[in-house]
Formats: C-alpha cells, structure tokens, sequence
C-alpha cells in the first residue's frame, strides 16, 4: 500500500484531512482577488503511487458521510477505495461502515471484499459465516467454518451442529460436507480435531447413525476422556435417544472432568427429573443456585425446567422468593400464572398473568390469560380483560388491539374482529399499524379495492412508509392488473430508495420487471432478494424467471431446494401446478 494512504487510514482522515482543508482555507484570499495563473499542474504527468485528488476525495466523502449517519455512501467510497488501493484496512473500514447501513447485500459485499484481500484473516470469515446463518444457508456457513478449521482455528463445529439441529436443518448435507471435511489429509493433526469429530457424531446421531456416533466417541474417549465437551455431547445425545440412565451417566462423569461448569447440574437435574427422581433433581438445583446466588434467570430457567416436567411444588418454590423481592422478574409471574393455570386455577392465574411488566414476556402473558378464559367459556371476560389491559397500557395498545383480532378470528368470529378494528380505526383514523392490519385482512378477502383505500391513507400521510409502498406495488404487480405495472414499478423503486437492503423489496423489484415482460431485468433482483433471504415465494418467482430465460436445469434444481428447505411452499406448489414440468 502506498505509505500516504497508509499514514491516511492510520490517523484518520477528520484529523489530516478536514485540518488541513480548514487551516489552508483560513489563509487563502477570496477568489476574485487571486490573480490569473497558469495551472502549474497541468503539464504535470498522472499520479500513478500514493494518494490522488480522486482518491483523496473519495476517502473524504466516505469519512464525512459516516459522520453524518450516511453509512451505505461512506461503505461505498471506502469499497472502491479499496478496490482501486487494494487496501485491507479500508475494506474493513467499509465493512465497519456497512454494518450500520441496514444494507445485507452491501455489508456482504464489503465482508467478501475484505475476506479476497486477506483470505486468511479470521474477522470476515466469522463475520461471512454469520451472514450466511442470518440467510439460512447453513451449508455456506459450515464451509465458512471449515475454511477457520484449516487455517488452524477453533471452529466451534460442535455448538453449530447443535444449533443447527435446533433451528430444523436437514442434517444430511451437513454430514456429508463434514465426512469431506474429516477424510481430508492431515485433519487428525488439528488442534481441536476433537471438536471435529463430536460434530461429526451429532450429525450421524441425527441422521440414524447412533452406531455410528457411539463408535465414535468410544474411540475419542479413550484417548481424551478429560474433554469436557465429550460428556456434554454424550449426555445430550443419550438423552435425545431416550436414554435418560446412560445420559445421567455421562454427565456425572462431565462433573468429575470438570467440577465447575454449571451444564453437567443442569444436566444432572433433567435426568433426574426425567427418572423420576425430584428430590435428587432439587439437590442439584440447589447447589446451581449457591453457586449463582442471585441470579435470577438461573432460578427461573430451573423453574421452568420442574414445570414441563409437571413438578407444580418444586417449581412454585424456586418462583415465590422471586416475586417477594424488591425486583421481581416478569417471567417469575409468568410461570406462576401457568403453574395456577395448570392446576386449574383460573383467576388466581389471571392475577399472576396481570402482573407481568412490560418486556418479553408481556404480550405472551395477556395472550395466554385471554385464551385461558376463552377455553372456559368466558369470551365476554377475556374482552374485557384485553380492554382493561389496553387502558392500562397504552404503549401496548395497538398490541392489545390486534391481540384481540387474533383471538376473534381464532374463534371464527371475523366479524367481531373486523367490528372491533373499525371502531378503533375510528377513534384514531390515522393509526398506520392498524390501517396496515385492516389493509392486510382487506387483502386476505379479496377486497383490494378496501386494501388499496387503507394502504394509500398511509402513504397519503407518511410517503416514506416503504413497507406499505412495496406491499401495495406488489399486490398491484402479483394481481398483474392492467394498467397499472408502472405505477406498481414507481411505487416499489421508491419503497428501494428508502430501504435499499429489503430482500421483500427486491424480490417485488424483480416480479414488477418480470410482469412487464423484462425477465432478463428481473433476474439479478430475484438472484440477490433470494440470497439475501431464502423463502419459498421468492423461490418461486426465482424460478419462473429461471424458466422463461430458458434455464431449465437451474428452476428444476432451485423448485427441489425449495421443496427440501421449506416445510411449507404453497407459491412453490402453485408454481408447479402452473408448470408441470418444473418439477424435479
């Protein structure tokens, strides 16, 4: 890197550049005083090395526009500034930039950038692999891992795995990318192999290889018995197998490994609860709680924990210091209520429910109290619980509002709900959450001309609302009305130019030019909209597009993703239905 560009990054272009820019300009007479001189720079040959009037510019842009809250023009200017200088340190600085600009595609685009100038930095490869999770392309971010793994790395595979298998991941692709992973030469030799290795026994254990796994972890055991993660992984395997003995088992011998890590009581205390076992389970809560004295989520994840297991008593007893103290955590009231509700105590649950603070679990609670009352006849009684809640809340008020449409639908009472938003809607005519919910049942109906008359008091009011701009272009471009493509284009290019790292917007970007009968236009919206957020409607629209360009291998190979990676792809069934021959 030229060393001026480099002193520049280093100190910061407010400090040398804004400086100097200012003390120069004190000292220079107004420009109708200053005499007529030849330019002595013209006849000067180009600057090739170092830091250019162009380059000095863009840096200063992009500096004075992050100060000023511009931060996708400021990643821009360090972006090509790093291009032109290939300059790590300012793809960072617009990866830094990026990560305030509410842009997805941009902030991947400066982290790929960042990653190709120092591919073995470890920063934009963590950062790429988060990305790529934020998108649901767990593939793309174990291979982001893995690329960690080989430059020597702690991966972290095992708690990957575990969160995948959490969030529903078909596990098979991550098996065979971790089998690629494991045969290659010299991956023995790692470091944290073993982590390797337990990942690999999750995946198989999840895929109906547990003989696979335990052969495994035999051989792992045998040589590292003293690894801590070996126990958890096999108490946790043994447990999603139903094997509560063997997984009690492997988490006593975590605890001798390792005295002082609180997951093998917690572990403990499952297993015993699941056996049966409530006074051991106790035991070895109260030793988590001495060891945490004070820790309120503790006590009241243990709670939950004797709650699902139908421990009413023990779970009550962990609760009440709680509620008794000077703070007392939303969530003690919460499971309190649902203990009261359990054992059928209806308005001894409400009271707890009722008491629930603002926070997380605030709208849970009014929701469960409502049904609860609901599922005992007393419709009129949940009503006006939600109202008295309204009153008392107002900054839950449009929550509550809606909390109730909910509820009414679910009880088939469509007109009750559409009553009550209309008498609300009247008493506050301009309120742009509920217009939308009402522009959204309208929709739900059929009735776009009632949807269309609710979305357009919103823009009326607030022309920047992108979300009601892009859902009433959309619609207008879905409906493929006659007549009006452009004025659903206008309206969807102005919803991009207020928030230009929608995904939702760019796949309405590229639906609107495909409705116009422009798919080669449409393409790279829908390409970018569908990496920037995997669904089954962007899916299919990717599709079409894909199959009118005459790319026929690559819709098949994306309807047969779609199929596999969503439980629920009605656009994608319906796109089939339309065109039978995409079908994989």
């Amino acid at each position: 890197m030229p060393p001026i560009l480099t002193r520049f990054i280093r100190h910061g272009m407010a400090t040398l550049g804004i400086a100097a820019l200012l003390t120069g300009c004190q000292g220079m007479p107004p420009a109708h005083l200053m005499p007529d001189l030849d330019d002595p720079l013209d006849s000067a040959p180009p600057i090739e090395r170092g830091l250019d009037a162009e380059g000095f510019s863009t840096l200063l842009v992009a500096e004075l526009s992050g100060q000023r809250g511009d931060y996708r023009r400021a990643a821009r200017g360090y972006l090509a500034m790093a291009e032109r200088y290939q300059a790590t340190e300012l793809a960072e600085r617009a990866t830094l930039a990026a990560r305030f600009s509410n842009d997805p595609l941009l902030l991947e685009e400066t982290v790929e950038r960042w990653h190709q100038l120092s591919p073995t930095a470890e920063a934009p490869l963590r950062l790429l692999a988060g990305l790529a999770l934020q998108r649901g392309d767990w593939v793309g971010a174990l291979e982001k891992r893995l690329l960690l793994v080989e430059q020597g790395v702690h991966g972290e595979l095992t708690l990957f795995m575990e969160l995948a298998l959490d969030a529903g991941v078909p596990p098979l692709p991550l098996r065979e990318r971790m089998g690629e992973h494991l045969g290659r030469p010299g991956a023995s030799d790692h470091p944290h192999y073993h982590d390797a290795v337990l990942a690999m026994a999750i995946l198989e254990a999840a895929t109906g290889q547990s003989q696979r796994a335990e052969t495994r972890l035999d051989a792992l055991a045998r040589d590292h018995s003293e690894l801590p993660a070996l126990w958890m992984t096999r108490a946790r395997l043994a447990l999603g197998d139903g094997n509560t003995t063997q997984a009690r088992d492997a988490a006593r011998r975590g605890l001798e490994v390792s005295p002082d890590d609180p997951r093998f009581l917690l572990l403990l205390a499952q297993t015993e609860l699941q056996l049966g076992n409530v006074a051991a389970a106790e035991a070895h809560t109260d030793t988590l709680l001495d060891e945490h004295e004070g820790n309120q989520e503790l006590r009241t994840t243990l709670a939950s924990l004797f709650l699902e297991d139908g421990h009413f008593e023990a779970a009550r007893r962990l609760l009440l210091p709680l509620v008794s103290g000077e703070q007392p955590p939303p969530t003690a009231f919460y499971l309190l209520g649902a203990i009261a509700e359990q054992e059928g105590e209806v308005d001894n649950a409400l009271l707890y429910y009722r008491q629930v603070a603002s926070g997380d679990d605030f709208l849970r609670a009014r929701l469960r109290a409502a049904r609860m009352l609901i599922e005992d006849d007393r419709l009129l009684d949940a009503r006006a619980f939600l109202r008295i809640e309204r009153l008392r809340h107002d900054d839950h008020f449009n929550d509550l509002v809606m909390l109730e449409v909910e509820l009414l639908d679910e009880a088939g009472m469509t007109a009750e709900a559409d009553a009550l938003l209309d008498r609300e809607l009247a008493r506050t005519p301009n309120d742009e959450q509920l217009l939308y919910l009402r522009a959204m049942r309208a929709w739900a109906e059929g009735d776009i001309e009632a949807m269309e008359r609710d979305l357009g008091r919103i823009i009326e009011r607030d022309p920047d609302n992108a979300t009601a701009l892009n859902a009433l272009g959309y619609t207008l471009a879905d409906l493929n009305i006659e007549g009006r493509l452009e004025e659903a284009r206008e309206m969807i290019e102005r919803a991009h130019e207020i928030e230009p790292g929608n995904a939702a917007i760019m796949d309405s970007l590229g639906w609107v030019h495909f409705r116009l009968g422009d798919p080669e236009r449409a393409l790279p919206w829908l390409e970018r909209a569908y990496t920037a957020m995997p669904d089954q409607e962007i899916a299919a629209h990717l599709a079409e597009v894909l199959w009118v360009l005459e790319r026929q291998d690559d819709a098949r190979a994306l309807v047969n993703e779609a199929l596999q990676r969503f439980n629920e792809h009605p656009v994608v069934d319906d796109l089939l239905e339309r065109i039978p021959e995409l079908t994989p």
